[in-house]
């Protein structure tokens, strides 16, 4: 039985993005695991990727022309709009009778208003990787299940076969991707062959801007796979692809001492050098800084932290469980150690005023990060805060579209977005002595570095001889 999958994230930079980042070149776990999951029982299994497509013509060609039994679509918050165009068009303009399923986090935490579009014939909430291809056997045996929403049995992640990279990439071959890498690099910290990974699902923490989300999708509890596990994953994909750098997609790997600790023992005996990137909090880099440091030893070139504010009054409304001394802390020993800075924080929080702001901005000018990544914050369907904003009238969203993780439109109400407009620029205004020391640096890595300097020394030599 045919089965495509779609992945819809076009919400970035639309169609005909394919290949230019974090939004258009990176592929999507959740997919990759369902179409390994299901190519493991047997069914055939495609990809329609709308990133790569020039538009919705070439959508209905595509379809048509791969003839599937069954349309699977995974939809974030931010995707609804083009999933649900998806759904419309497969129904109403090619055949009635392919079977369509959405799943992801959107459904699982906003089941009544996906579930309004009865163009969908199955909805599976939390995760599918068992539960979606018991349903393909259904349908295949002519037994389909009566009841359209479908509740995902987690899976044991030691168990589950990795996921399907080649989905992604033999597609986007098809349409001119020539990389040489798995996943298109964004920073150059990270060499290409790049890839990314996923250790574990799951989050222990309890912020009001994601939680419960979280906890509804892959319950209470993180849930990790192996150090082994990880460790047979990463050495597969070596010898597939001969990776030179990767990140860890996880909310949060060192929330963990003894996993992190086994994996650095691990990554080593196999004889692992390749840098890599995760996520990480400013709370556990101050109380681990041995953790920190043995992770550094092992191949950790950079951390993406989210300090979020610089107020910590805004912080414990968040419920971040951090203050500003810790983050300048964390900064601090990033710094110790050589570690990237990946900087994550919001303005226009709900309750935040504009004194608190300049916090923040002051806080960021102090940390001085290796990159900025800055946000309007946005109200999550799921969230505590998301809740807080309907409750009290303040959300602006009046798109799907507008989920995105942008500091570009207005996102709540009563705040002004001229103030914050400045502050977001003043906050990545670096100040001079930073600045003057980062291209101080830059230059001598460009310019004196040894090895560059002994190859000019000796091709000079060579011209005299």
């Amino acid at each position: 039985m045919k089965v495509t999958l779609v992945y819809p994230g076009i919400s970035g930079y639309g169609f005909n993005s394919l290949g230019r980042g974090m939004d258009a070149g990176w592929v999507s776990h959740g997919l990759a695991h369902l179409s390994s999951a299901a190519k493991a029982k047997g069914f055939e299994v495609d990809l329609i990727d709308l990133r790569a497509l020039s538009g919705w013509e070439e959508f209905k060609d595509e379809v048509r022309k791969r003839e599937p039994r069954v349309v699977g679509l995974t939809m974030m918050s931010v995707d609804y709009n083009p999933v649900m165009r998806c759904v419309d068009i497969i129904k109403e303009e090619i055949d009635p009778n392919i079977i369509t399923v959405v799943g992801g986090p959107h459904p699982t935490v906003a089941l009544d208003e996906v579930a309004k579009n009865h163009n969908i014939d199955y909805i599976v909430i939390r995760e599918g990787e068992i539960t979606f291809p018991k349903l393909l056997k259904a349908i295949e045996e002519g037994r389909p299940p009566e009841e359209r929403v479908l509740v995902g049995e987690p899976p044991d992640l030691d168990a589950i076969p990795f996921p399907d990279r080649d989905l992604f990439l033999n597609e986007w071959r098809k349409y001119g991707y020539t990389l040489n890498s798995p996943e298109v690099p964004f920073v150059e910290e990270l060499p290409p062959p790049f890839l990314t990974i996923i250790a574990g699902r799951g989050c222990k923490y309890n912020c009001n801007f994601c939680q419960p989300a979280e906890r509804k999708i892959f319950g209470r509890k993180v849930r990790r796979r192996s150090p082994q596990n990880v460790i047979a994953e990463l050495k597969l994909l070596r010898e597939k692809y001969n990776f030179a750098s990767f990140m860890f997609h996880d909310d949060c790997l060192t929330e963990d001492r003894e996993w992190v600790i086994e994996f650095c023992r691990l990554y080593k005996a196999e004889g692992f050098t390749q840098p890599f990137f995760c996520q990480s909090r400013a709370d556990i880099i101050v109380r681990h800084e041995d953790m920190v440091k043995l992770m550094v030893d092992t191949g950790c070139r950079g951390m993406f932290i989210g300090f979020e504010s610089g107020s910590d009054r805004v912080l414990r409304f968040l419920r971040k469980g951090t203050t500003r001394e810790i983050n300048l802390k964390a900064a601090k020993i990033c710094k110790k150690y050589g570690i990237v800075i990946w900087a994550n924080y919001m303005l226009g929080i709900p309750t935040e005023t504009k004194e608190e702001v300049m916090e923040t901005i002051s806080m960021m000018k102090e940390i001085d990060p290796d990159y900025y990544s800055p946000a309007f914050y946005t109200p999550h369907p799921g969230s505590d805060l998301y809740d807080y904003c309907i409750e009290h009238g303040l959300s602006l969203i009046t798109s799907h579209d507008q989920y995105r993780r942008n500091p570009t439109e207005m996102k709540i109400k009563g705040l002004d977005y001229e103030f914050l407009k400045w502050a977001l620029e003043e906050s990545q205004r670096r100040k001079s002595w930073n600045a003057f020391k980062r291209k101080v640096r830059k230059l001598w890595k460009r310019y004196a570095r040894p090895k560059k300097a002994a190859r000019k020394a000796w091709k000079l030599l060579r011209e005299l001889v």
